[in-house]
This record gives structure tokens, C-alpha cells and sequence, in this order.
């Protein structure tokens, strides 16, 4: 993964909240933890439109 050093002004008191929900050790990896799941939401929201009434799925069972 390509790091770079970067300046951003931050809700101190919202990055906080973030690494104490998240369960991580920084507001860096908060922020990264973050970024992927709105990556991956984003995704999976795109994707579901495009195949909007196309997909199905079958329950589990016994």
C-alpha cells in the first residue's frame, strides 16, 4: 500500500468516537478502517442497482 503524508483538517472529538467504535489504536487507522468500508459500500450499492431485479437469492435451510 502507498503511504503519503497528508494535512487535513479533522473533527478531532469525531476521529476519537471513530477509533473507540471501531476498536482501533489510532485516528490513522480510524480513518483508513473508514475509507475502505465507504469504498466497499459504495461498491456494493453500484452493484446492486446495476443488477437491480436481476439477482436472486436463496434462503438457507435445514
Amino acid at each position: 500500500m502507498a503511504t503519503t503524508i497528508t494535512s487535513i483538517r479533522l473533527d478531532t472529538q469525531l476521529a476519537d468516537e471513530a477509533v473507540k467504535v471501531l476498536g482501533v489504536k489510532s485516528r490513522t487507522e480510524a480513518i483508513h478502517v473508514a475509507l475502505k468500508e465507504m469504498v466497499a459500500l459504495k461498491r456494493f450499492k453500484d452493484l446492486m442497482k446495476k443488477n437491480a431485479g436481476k439477482l436472486s437469492f436463496a434462503a438457507y435451510r435445514d
